[in-house]
């Protein structure tokens, strides 16, 4: 018999505008495999995970309803695990060498998420999209990017 009670939630910050536009969008994508979504900032969420602050919002979160926890590109990686066509995507993530960069290309995007969202216009919760400068933001992200990938050792 099957419940209507969900094996998790992916917690997602609604302070970045693309997080609170895509996170959602996935989500009967992600019912179809018993996860469900939910911004970190739900009230219910803080107490039940035990973290509060900037420490709750650093990274991505799946809670799963047995108190177990994954984070940041491990939540992508069970993600794309569990849905049959975006396997050949989790082969990517696990793969000797590529796994480097797809936590890397996480970490990169967590951290500039909110220059992201601005570039792309997509405001956080209860902001007004603004008009886009272009090339306002490409800088930074470029930048961001460059320096992240020779911390790494990609050239």
């Amino acid at each position: 018999m099957k419940t209507n009670e969900p094996i998790g939630w992916v917690l997602y910050d609604d302070d970045c505008g693309f997080c609170r536009r895509w996170i959602p969008f996935w989500g009967p994508t992600l019912s179809k495999v018993g996860l469900d979504v939910a911004p970190l900032q739900a009230p219910w969420v803080a107490p039940r995970i035990e973290l509060s602050g900037d420490e709750l919002l650093y990274d991505i979160r799946l809670l799963f309803a047995d108190g177990r926890q994954l984070t940041g590109a491990e939540v992508y990686r069970y993600g794309v695990q569990q849905i049959w066509w975006a396997r050949p995507l989790y082969l990517f993530s696990v793969t000797p060498g590529l796994r480097r960069l797809w936590d890397w290309g996480y970490r990169t995007f967590a951290d500039h998420r909110h220059e992201f969202s601005a570039a792309c216009n997509l405001p956080p919760a209860g902001a007004a999209a603004r008009p886009v400068t272009h090339g306002s933001y490409q800088g930074v992200i470029v930048e961001s990017m460059a320096n992240r990938s020779t911390e790494i050792g990609i050239t």
